[in-house]
């Protein structure tokens, strides 16, 4: 079993999630007592909130190269961010350590071409959304990505940044997501990337028909495919 350098803290609510999964999920494949051999460096959001109301983007890098770059001499194997945002680092982060990420949009885009579909809409934080790096991931694939007006943008990432990453789910939140989901089927999307690894805390498949693609654990998954891999 290959060991992986988890970078967490982004925030700390969707990391427990992510430690639990990675664990379950190596257990239901190995079987007896054996769980995922893994190291987690923890960033305090506090810090990258500082550099983001800075619109200091290098910043936040120099926070996750060093994440990274601890990781690695601490003996990983590879490297996850536990975050769909962080994603934006990737290429800078390559140049950094001598690492494989395992890659949230990249994992993200092959569960949804496997199910057939060439159109979907995109929620996360406002940064997610509005930048390339997962247009382009599933562009690759063939995959049009959408996503909600500037205005419901706002609004989510504000939930995200004041409820969400304090363990906070209210229902007329879920409604409020559920109406944004909504104008996106009305666009045209044929399925939902839940692209916030809190998002998925708070909207389940349950609550709605429109099929959804839970970011954080299809993240797990891969990051087990790649622990595990021979």
């Amino acid at each position: 079993m290959k060991t992986i350098g988890l970078i967490g803290g982004t925030g700390w609510v969707s990391t427990v999630e992510y430690y639990r999964l990675i664990n379950e999920i190596t257990n239901e494949r190995l079987g007896g007592l054996d769980f995922a051999r893994c190291i987690l460096y923890s960033l305090n959001y506090g810090d990258i909130d500082t550099y983001n109301k800075q619109g200091d983007m290098d910043g936040v890098l120099s926070l996750v190269i060093n994440a990274a770059k601890s990781l690695e001499k601490a003996g990983a194997d590879g490297l996850a961010l536990c975050a769909n945002t962080l994603h934006f680092t990737v290429d800078e982060l390559l140049k950094a350590v001598h690492l494989p990420i395992v890659h949230i949009a990249e994992t993200t885009g092959g569960v949804i071409l496997s199910r057939g579909m060439k159109k979907v809409g995109l929620l996360g934080t406002k940064q997610t959304m509005e930048s390339d790096f997962y247009k382009i991931k599933l562009l690759e694939k063939g995959i049009e990505c959408l996503v909600p007006a500037l205005n419901d943008r706002d609004y989510i990432n504000n939930i995200i940044t004041t409820e969400l990453f304090k363990s906070i789910f209210k229902d007329e939140t879920l409604n409020r997501f559920l109406e944004i989901i909504q104008k996106l089927v009305n666009d045209g999307a044929e399925g939902i990337i839940l692209g916030c690894t809190e998002i998925p805390l708070l909207v389940k498949q349950k609550d709605t028909a429109v099929p959804l693609f839970d970011t954080l654990h299809i993240h797990a998954e891969a990051i087990v495919d790649f622990m595990l891999e021979e």
